[in-house]
């Protein structure tokens, strides 16, 4: 990350320098576009600049619509300018100034239900249009509060009081993102909060150009809604490395003892070192692997782990790297450990050197600059949108458990001088079958995350993958693996296009923590039954390369195929069906389980 997009934002900066911080970003050249239309109950215009250099720090290119002030309505349901657009991802910014009928205090209860129930069916006759439509990611701000309250603390409790009627229309609007996909609340209720709401809104841009909030809140309005997109496209972090003196505890260990550490409830320091370790845990709670980068003495560093009143414990961590080596040299091995890449990583240490020496060793590795005061810790975590959570599947929750089998089988793996009697010890068992409603999530997740074993690294929102699933055009496949140390969930797709007799393969791809273990192989010989009991004749493969594919440029030259154009940035290749006559996979057993 650009440091000048991390918490704390310097908002003068970032609205003062955005012509040249735009220009220093396009210098990098591995983007992803995306189609964005912001559709706004307000003026826009300085939100469109802002978010585009947010998105462009994240290496997503935007192509903008913009709709003219105020005629978010009138656009979604009847613009054909917007449909020629045909968005990828549309964001709505609306706020409280865009409700047209708060309740007054003389209105009944039930005259008051139905205000709220015509004020959310406005808003629900958009989505549904944009959803026939598009079929793309909806953005929706919920509802921020005014900045006065006309009863006072009464306002929320009345039926009548507007903080209640938000309250009661933003519940709706929860209940609808708990229910449709593809739909992402902006959460601008806690934003505003979080800011403050005096310095929220500003009643002179409102008046004179139709702001709806400051110029100073807007950075940290587009950082939020980046969190959201850049989740969307599978760039979250998936592991913390963290130092431990003066980080995960109060003072030096091998200065202070065992016993001088400060930890626990017994003193104000050490109470602040305990809630910072409770929000680590529960990030760990999410799936997120912990790792240990300390210049320390082993068996020191884990006697300290090891105490009472330690909320992480040395179980908590995938790995512990408590030695003299250069912490840099630590995380390249942790990060090879865990099989993530480096820009996967977020290090955290309270010594400004050790930090300054990790950023300019692994450029990639996420080094907030968090200073040495505890008490700000989790704000440097929190407000970096690392780890922003669109849903929580089975996979992502039990990712820590993957981690770990891992572990036990490279551990099993080097008592093995043969390579492939390892493989048969493990005793594999592959579930591989056709997209199934219970899986088009995952499979959806696992289209924006994956980045070695990706042969086109296309992504997908989950309506595209449930238009693919249901095409007669199209096929899609999954593959899921276990063995004797557990399953490792759903961990690899094919997705093809239908042409006649040949099938055009559009995404294959794997989970790095099932690499080296013939599932690919397992995955072909599926793809060849399915051509033969279909007819097709002719697969055609493709690759493109990427900073992080290069492992897979051969991937279709081991499996057979032909070449049919290979150049430094892509490549595509052929096979003839009927020329494979045996399966590949010898090791993994293929069934239900």
């Amino acid at each position: 990350m650009n440091r000048i997009f991390e918490y704390p934002l310097d908002v003068e900066y970032i609205l003062r320098k955005k012509k040249s911080i735009k220009r220093e970003l396009l210098k990098n050249e591995n983007f992803i576009e995306k189609k964005i239309a912001i559709l706004g109950g307000s003026t826009t215009a300085e939100i469109k600049n802002i978010l585009e250099i947010f998105l462009l720090n994240e290496e997503i290119k935007p192509l903008f619509y913009e709709s003219e002030y105020n005629k978010y309505y009138e656009d979604a349901l009847f613009s054909q300018e917007l449909e020629e657009f045909a968005p990828e991802i549309i964001y709505i910014h609306t706020n409280y100034k865009n409700i047209q009928n708060f309740p007054n205090i003389n209105n009944l209860k039930e005259e008051v239900d139905n205000l709220l129930e015509d004020e959310y069916q406005k808003y629900l006759s958009i989505w549904k249009a944009l959803k026939e439509k598009f079929n793309c990611i909806i953005i929706q701000n919920n509802f921020d509060y005014p900045k006065n309250r006309i009863m006072g603390n009464y306002d929320r409790v009345s039926f009548n009081g507007r903080l209640n009627y938000i309250d009661r229309l933003n519940m709706k609007f929860i209940e609808y993102a708990q229910n449709n996909n593809n739909f992402y609340i902006n959460d601008i209720n806690y934003l505003s909060s979080q800011i403050g709401l005096d310095n929220w809104e500003d009643n002179s841009l409102w008046y004179g150009y139709k702001y709806a909030i400051s110029y100073d809140a807007i950075p940290k309005l587009c950082k939020n809604i980046t969190n959201i997109i850049k989740a969307i496209y599978g760039k979250n972090k998936k592991s913390i490395v963290l130092d431990l003196d003066n980080t995960l505890w109060g003072g030096i260990i091998g200065d202070d003892g065992i016993n001088g550490i400060k930890i626990g409830t017994e003193t104000a320091i050490g109470e602040a070192y305990t809630g910072f370790q409770k929000y680590i845990k529960s990030i760990k709670e999410l799936g997120i692997t912990l790792a240990i980068a300390s210049k320390n003495e082993d068996n020191i560093a884990r006697e300290g782990l090891n105490l009472e009143d330690m909320i992480l414990k040395e179980k908590d961590f995938f790995t512990i790297k408590a030695n003299w080596e250069p912490k840099s040299i630590n995380i390249e091995n942790i990060a090879r450990e865990i099989n993530i890449g480096l820009d996967s990583i977020v290090f955290l240490d309270d010594n400004p050197a050790e930090r300054e020496i990790v950023r300019d060793s692994l450029k990639v590795v996420e080094v907030p600059e968090i200073g040495n005061d505890v008490l700000k810790y989790i704000d440097y975590i929190d407000r970096n949108g690392y780890f922003e959570i669109l849903n929580l599947s089975k996979e992502d929750l039990e990712r820590n458990k993957y981690y770990e089998a891992n572990k036990e089988r490279e551990k099993e793996k080097s008592s093995f001088n043969n390579y492939e009697e390892f493989l048969k010890s493990l005793k594999m068992k592959a579930n591989i079958d056709f997209a199934k409603p219970l899986y088009l999530d995952r499979i959806a997740q696992l289209t924006n995350k994956t980045n070695q074993f990706n042969l086109t690294t296309k992504r997908y929102t989950l309506s595209e993958i449930e238009e693919i699933s249901k095409s007669d055009n199209k096929v899609i496949f999954y593959g899921r693996l276990q063995d004797k140390f557990g399953d490792n969930g759903l961990i690899s797709i094919v997705i093809g296009d239908i042409k006649e007799k040949e099938l055009h393969i559009e995404l294959w791809l794997m989970s790095c923590r099932v690499l080296k273990r013939d599932m690919e192989k397992a995955m072909f010989d599926f793809l060849i039954k399915y051509c033969k009991e279909k007819n097709i004749k002719k697969i055609f493969g493709y690759y493109f390369k990427t900073t992080k594919n290069n492992m897979v440029k051969d991937f279709y030259k081991e499996l057979g195929f032909k070449n049919e154009l290979l150049e430094e940035e892509k490549s595509i290749w052929s096979l003839d069906v009927d020329d494979i006559s045996e399966e590949k996979n010898k090791v993994i057993e293929i069934g239900e389980y």
